[in-house]
């Protein structure tokens, strides 16, 4: 009998659990995936860091993840927090409540690994890994870009992008572009200086996490969720401008009208797909492969296969 094991993805916007195996030919069987918006990043400050509101929304969360690894009869799992924690000052303190509450030890991972991880999530939910891939995953505090070829991790870097930090830290529209231009530059500035530009030519652009898996769901009217649907869809840019400019103008009570677009994203979504679309513009893609794979299929993979995956 497959060992059974359990991921935890805790996020700046999301927190995920997903208890599963290993099939013999080495790919995912879930057992149980469960996912809430936590906000974790709301609230957050350079001075005080997670706000004691946010801390409270993620400890209900994670003690109803304990309770399901529990009733899994799980044997090992791997936790992770990504940027919100590891920005903030009360982050380890933040941890070590996690802890005493759950019994879940957390670990405060860094962009590389996070992008590296995400790459490997993603690669295992993909049709096609021939060719080269630039893969990006939006999160709550930043965005992690990995180039691949095929499966061979070329580059990956964190930019301090993310749809909480962008949202409750910009109050403009024009404030919210220039930042994601001028992190976006410097990246297309890092991989003209490291002789990768070149492998963005007739690569696949690869997203993960919930911006871009809202606007496939957005794309296909999905009232109800579903990720087979989600994962490998492709989206042309124009339809996710067109998206963005129907949006745009709502009230976020509005937004949540629209099928496919879930509460606690409604006032995210802006920030997210502007990301996307500066994204596309920059590094010259009209289309976007949607992904519903990645970080926290990574770690389960990792945890399955060993520290030298």
């Amino acid at each position: 009998m497959a060992e059974i094991v359990a991921a935890i993805d805790l996020g700046t916007n999301t927190a995920r659990l997903l208890i599963g195996s290993l099939d013999p030919q080495g790919g995912i069987v879930q057992l149980h995936l469960q996912r809430q918006i936590i906000r974790l990043g709301g609230g957050f400050s350079r001075e005080a860091g997670l706000s004691n509101e946010a801390i409270e929304r993620a400890l209900a969360a994670l003690i109803s993840f304990a309770a399901e690894i529990n009733r899994h009869r799980v044997t090992r799992v791997r936790a992770v927090a990504t940027s919100a924690v590891r920005d903030a000052v009360n982050g380890k303190a933040f941890i070590a409540q996690v802890h005493a509450a759950t019994g879940i030890s957390f670990e405060i991972i860094g962009g590389e690994e996070e992008g590296l991880l995400t790459l490997r999530g993603v690669l295992a939910g993909l049709d096609d890994t021939a060719g080269n891939f630039l893969v990006f995953d939006i999160g709550g505090g930043s965005t992690e870009y990995t180039l691949a070829a095929s499966e061979t991790p070329l580059f990956t870097n964190s930019l301090p992008l993310g749809v909480v930090r962008l949202t409750e830290g910009k109050t403009t529209l024009p404030a919210m572009e220039e930042k994601i231009g001028r992190e976006l530059g410097a990246l297309k500035t890092e991989l003209t200086s490291a002789g990768l530009i070149s492998r963005l030519d007739g690569a696949t652009l690869l997203g993960t996490a919930g911006t871009v898996t809202t606007l496939a769901a957005i794309s296909l009217q999905m009232t109800d969720y579903d990720y087979r649907k989600v994962n490998n869809y492709t989206l042309a840019l124009a339809e996710i401008r067109e998206i963005f400019g129907r949006l745009l103008p709502m009230t976020p009570a509005e937004r949540l009208q629209v099928p496919g677009l879930e509460q606690g994203r409604e006032d995210l979504i802006i920030a997210g797909i502007l990301i996307t679309i500066k994204t596309m513009e920059l590094f010259g893609f009209s289309r976007l492969k949607v992904s519903d794979f990645g970080l926290l299929e990574g770690l389960l993979l990792q945890l399955c296969r060993g520290a030298e995956y």
